[in-house]
């Protein structure tokens, strides 16, 4: 508890605004490095997360390789791209590594929105004399947005939590505290770095389910409403 209450002093110390390195800088150091990662990773992932549900072709490369790309060692792939791009650029590096690190749940989300349409749906866009491409962005896109938002949510969290190693490169971010304070031994320090990284985690997975919720259609929202609603059990008559 002690441990605790001296994090919570160490965030809210007037010193984490002073130094070579503050902490309202770290925290936006470690949210650039995730908005960065994850619309790089969108502007990857969704078009072709889209293509592969629409057409239904590629989905068992795409599902191996998400696979493989959430089984890399962060820290790892980090390091290995710093030493194949360049030291110089090792803030690039960092970059790829999390933008590897972001597709696989965004991708996810992109084709499994579009796959669970129902097919009825789909068939009565073509009866109405809806083209291949009306029916994916004016259809499935719009139905399949909760998902895709889903994959978002994932990848942000997973992003967030790895910036952290981006502090062994010097490159900042609140990782940077951890690293010092386990080279000073000030565990306050560790823990309260620890516990900003958390929040902002929460407020990420807080804003992505409020998204989510807004995007279900409202017809989906009434149907799972009814369904969730007890029914009425019919009336027995009283014996005469």
């Amino acid at each position: 508890m002690n441990l605790f209450i001296d994090a919570i002093a160490w965030i809210f110390s007037p010193e984490r605004l002073t130094g070579s390195l503050t902490l309202p800088q770290a925290i936006l150091q470690h949210l650039a490095f995730t908005f960065f990662a994850v619309l790089i990773a969108a502007v990857i992932a969704v078009p072709l997360g889209w293509l592969i549900g629409h057409s239904g072709k590629g989905r068992e490369i795409a599902v191996f390789l998400s696979g493989a790309a959430r089984a890399l060692p962060a820290l790892g792939l980090v390091a290995l791209l710093v030493l194949l791009i360049g030291v110089t650029l090792k803030t690039e590096a960092a970059m790829v590594a999390f933008v590897l690190l972001a597709i696989p749940s965004i991708l996810a989300g992109a084709y499994a929105g579009i796959e669970a349409i129902d097919r009825t749906v789909i068939d009565a866009g073509r009866a109405m004399g809806m083209t291949r491409w009306q029916i994916l962005f004016r259809v499935e896109v719009p139905l399949g947005l909760s998902l895709l938002i889903g994959g978002f949510r994932s990848a942000s969290l997973q992003v967030v939590a790895t910036v952290t190693i981006a502090a062994y490169f010097g490159l900042g971010g609140l990782g940077y505290f951890m690293i010092r304070g386990l080279a000073t031994r000030d565990i306050a320090e560790v823990l309260g770095a620890s516990i900003v990284v958390v929040v902002l985690a929460l407020v990420l997975d807080g804003v992505f389910a409020v998204l989510a919720r807004i995007a279900v259609p409202r017809t989906e929202s009434r149907r799972t409403r009814r369904s969730t609603l007890p029914r009425a059990r019919p009336a027995v008559p009283e014996p005469s």
